[in-house]
């Protein structure tokens, strides 16, 4: 009998994870283990959870627990979605580096927000994969926490566990191109690597037709260059188009967000790259979040079966299924993408049966988005050493080598802006030195 835990089950994404697994068809049953530590949004998820099961008609059974222990065991799936100290720092890194002229967005994957984010993050998740290790030796993880390429680079470093990250990004984006392109999603061919929030589609074509002149020449209007203001703008200039949001994008490169100007120029609102943006609307999302769920919850609003674009309920089903899928994961490299660090995490096609996640090789990426790869890469490999060898100096590096930060600020500047937030935030941040 399959059996799916999810930690972290307060998070948004359970709702559609859940309706894309009781919708898998042939799948009719199973356990399904929610985790939070957070009592009160641990009900809410299991009662939402139980009104997606009773709607389906499926017999799956749901536990729910703040103790992980007392119901992971023996999951054959474990879903990590964890947030560690989020709601309460995420004005802290926000506020602190724009004193110092580093504009976020969004602030969750590179520079001070990923920094620190990480260092919440990291070593609650180190403690959980011992318990996955104790309790479900033979799972795999499946992760969508944030920074994804740094959980899934440090949980490589200290576990055999099979864990693949899994992003929304490359299957939103290539419906996204299809329809700046104006042609139709299902006749578009396309290829795609790199690394999470990095990944660039390197092949775009339409019944042989190369896509990327047809955008060049539609990007002349303005009207769709503000759809996705700097993802085209730097197609034009780096000629292939990113996997990741403009407003996420802008924060992993040294061009966009440096001075005023060019952001007045090319962030626009919202997830376009709008200031402020996550740490700004985050509190306001999670309360409204939580008022829709209890809507669900008692038939004021139906719940749409309808299945999505989630990549973890595509493993399970071929898993289990033996039915032979493609999904893009986040990997390590051994490999797969040859000019990127071979030790690190990319994010490439990989072919998916009931031998689990197998990576595809990709080959190379031209060398100049090799190299915006390897500029974050750099980052993530000083922020997992960090964590594993409790180094506090090392976290300081890791944000000396961030693009944007380093774009805007001088090193010392930059030791003060950590010491700061350090100070913010230590209380949330064990075992550095």
């Amino acid at each position: 009998m399959t059996k799916i835990s999810i930690i972290g089950a307060g998070s948004a994404f359970t709702h559609e994870i859940i309706v894309d697994i009781i919708t898998i068809e042939g799948l009719d049953g199973g356990t399904i283990a929610l985790v939070d530590i957070d009592a009160k949004r641990l009900e809410l998820a299991c009662k939402l959870v139980q009104k997606i099961v009773d709607v389906s008609g499926r017999k799956w059974t749901v536990l729910a627990s703040t103790n992980r222990r007392e119901v992971i065991e023996d999951s054959q799936f474990i879903i990590n979605q964890i947030e560690v100290g989020g709601l309460e720092n995420v004005k802290y890194e926000y506020e602190i580096p724009l004193k110092y002229g580093v504009n976020q967005c969004i602030g969750d994957t590179l520079g001070p927000g990923g920094l620190f984010k990480s260092l919440r993050t990291l070593p609650s998740w180190i403690d959980i994969v011992r318990d996955i290790e104790d309790l479900c030796p033979n799972a795999t993880i499946l992760n969508y926490t944030n920074p994804m390429s740094v959980v899934t680079l440090l949980t490589s470093r200290i576990t055999s566990l099979p864990i693949v990250g899994l992003c929304h990004s490359i299957q939103h984006t290539s419906h996204q191109l299809a329809e700046y392109a104006g042609v139709p999603y299902e006749e578009m061919k396309w290829n795609a690597g790199g690394i999470n929030h990095m990944s660039w589609f390197m092949e775009l074509s339409h019944q042989g037709k190369n896509l990327y002149p047809v955008l060049k020449e539609k990007i002349k209007d303005s009207e769709l260059l503000q759809k996705d203001p700097v993802r085209l703008d730097a197609m034009k200039y780096l000629g292939y188009f990113v996997s990741e949001s403009s407003g996420h994008f802008s924060e992993y490169i040294p061009y966009y967000r440096k001075r005023q100007d060019l952001i007045d120029k090319h962030c626009s609102a919202g997830y376009n790259g709008a200031t402020g943006f996550y740490a700004n609307n985050w509190p306001t999302w999670r309360k409204e979040n939580d008022e829709n769920i209890l809507k669900k919850i008692s038939g004021e609003t139906d719940i749409d079966m309808k299945r999505g674009l989630e990549y973890a309920p595509v493993i399970i089903e071929a898993m289990v299924k033996n039915e032979a899928k493609v999904i893009y994961g986040n990997v390590p490299n051994q490999g797969l993408i040859s000019n990127l660090p071979a030790n690190g995490v990319v994010e490439v096609a990989c072919l998916v049966d009931r031998n689990g996640v197998s990576p595809t090789r990709f080959g190379s990426l031209p060398e100049h988005l090799a190299a915006l790869c390897r500029s974050n890469m750099a980052f993530f490999e000083l922020v997992v050493s960090s964590v594993l060898n409790h180094d506090k100096e090392m976290a300081m590096h890791a944000l000396m080598v961030d693009p944007l930060t380093s774009a805007v600020c001088s090193l010392a500047e930059i030791k003060d802006m950590f010491e700061e937030l350090y100070e913010a935030e230590k209380a949330y941040i064990p075992n550095m030195k």
